[in-house]
């Protein structure tokens, strides 16, 4: 069980061109985007990451706009452990595959959790639990969970390079 405290981010159609502005986008260190994650949306965000135990619930559609790796980047820098949320852009749900970051849809587990809400996901059973109520979700693939365990596409990659 990957477990965290919900930080809600409330909004649907939240644009990744938003969530950290195009200014910095010349930055391709993780731990040098974490300051500019949130600077175009809300950036006092960022004080509720700074325990390294947050889980972003987030609402409709979240990460439309540009294919902006910067964003589940900068959050898995930041611990996030999992983002959870109602519904995703395609682009954004497949930047946090590639990079490794658990990324959860489950409608009513995302409506449930409030800010600081206790937040847990079961990959093998897909089973979500907010503050001790439990929501069922899909439970994740075994290629991407393979890719998470290794730290994302790259990494995994490598490691079967380093197989041959």
């Amino acid at each position: 069980m990957i477990e965290g405290r919900a930080v809600v981010i409330p909004g649907d159609d939240i644009d990744t061109d938003v969530m950290y502005p195009g200014a910095y986008l010349n930055i391709d260190d993780p731990e040098q985007m974490k300051p500019y994650l949130f600077e175009g949306h809300d950036p006092a965000l960022r004080r509720e990451l700074e325990a390294g135990d947050a889980v972003l619930v987030l609402g409709e559609n979240f990460g439309i706009g540009s294919s902006r790796e910067h964003v589940p980047l900068a959050m898995k820098a930041w611990g996030v452990r999992f983002v959870l949320g109602r519904s995703f852009a395609r682009i954004f749900y497949r930047n946090c595959v590639n990079i490794g970051l658990p990324i959860v849809v489950c409608r009513e587990a995302a409506a449930a959790a409030s800010d600081g809400s206790r937040v847990g996901f079961d990959p093998d059973s897909g089973e979500v639990e907010v503050d001790g109520r439990r929501f069922h979700g899909e439970p994740v693939q075994p290629l991407v969970r393979e890719l998470a365990e290794a730290g994302g596409i790259v990494p995994w990659v490598r490691e079967r390079e380093g197989a041959r």
